[in-house]
């Protein structure tokens, strides 16, 4: 079973894209949308759901008032300011400490652990999927991430699956982090474009670190082709490969409204060009 993930420096880079298009190609497969901040391969993928599940993390703090005493201490002591003096928990502001619990006198706050998202197993026409959805203002995306990520690798050990095609969350925070971890390849797109080229080279930095083998792909590489060549020469001089350049095309945008992966809409050369990229990574 191989792992590829695909990311980027930052948001917009047509990642998602071209995770689509390697779902329409790959066979034996399962998909894995880890941008659960923001998640939209469903939007392609238009799976169905066949299982939900809670998440749940972090906690928050609840106090009973029939036992409460109205010492005023939890009041006076949160830094966060989340203790009203009507004793009623702001749940907006609770940071989740539990300091509040361990100061009362009388044993009236317990520490709730918080729905703070969901996850499913879903059917679509190109295979399983697996997504999530984090609640509104949630923290802990990355503990998520590495929720669903080992619930596709179950469900792909299971069903003895080939690949395991990931879409990864922008950036190089923790969701990232939790999204490289134990891949076999890591794919990242970037855009011809000086920030473009900075934000690569960060993720390149964060790959590195967890040894990860990497491929660059640059989308839209014809709408700057200066720029296109200094990514080609850096990465050259770290000896990554450049798997494709895929071009500018209006027909993308299409296929994104009409909620297709671009390689089966586009009849062009960036349906060419993933087809050859899907080659690389394949081997």
């Amino acid at each position: 079973m191989k792992q590829i993930l695909v990311i980027s420096g930052k948001g917009g880079t047509g990642k998602t894209i071209l995770t689509a298009s390697f779902a329409s190609l790959a066979p034996n497969k399962i998909m894995v949308d880890c941008d659960v901040d923001a998640a939209d391969l469903h939007l392609i993928l238009h799976p169905e759901v066949k299982h939900k599940y809670d998440f749940k993390s972090g906690k928050t703090a609840k106090i009973n008032k029939d036992l409460c005493v109205r010492c005023d201490k939890c009041v006076k002591l949160c830094r966060f300011e989340a203790i009203e003096k009507t004793f009623i928990v702001n749940r907006v502001s609770c940071e989740g400490c539990g300091l509040c619990s361990r100061i009362c006198p009388a044993g009236a706050i317990e520490m709730e652990e918080n729905n703070s998202g969901e996850w499913y197993i879903s059917d679509t026409k190109y295979g399983p999927l697996v997504h999530a959805k984090l609640g509104i203002a949630q923290e802990n995306s990355g503990k998520l991430v590495v929720k669903i990520r080992q619930a596709a690798k179950e469900l792909a050990e299971k069903q003895i699956r080939d690949y395991v095609i990931i879409d990864g969350p922008p950036g190089i925070g923790c969701p990232v982090i939790a999204s490289l971890s134990g891949v076999d390849t890591a794919v990242i797109v970037t855009e011809p474009t000086f920030s473009g080229l900075h934000d690569m080279k960060r993720v390149l930095e964060l790959a590195g670190h967890f040894k990860i083998a990497c491929m660059v792909v640059i989308n839209k590489y014809d709408l700057n082709t200066e720029m296109t060549q200094k990514i080609e020469g850096y990465c050259k001089t770290r000896e990554i490969p450049v798997a494709g350049k895929i071009p500018f095309s209006q027909e993308v945008s299409k296929s994104i409204v009409n909620g297709m992966p671009a390689v089966e809409y586009c009849k062009n050369g960036v349906s060419e060009e993933i087809i050859k990229i899907w080659g690389m990574l394949k081997c």
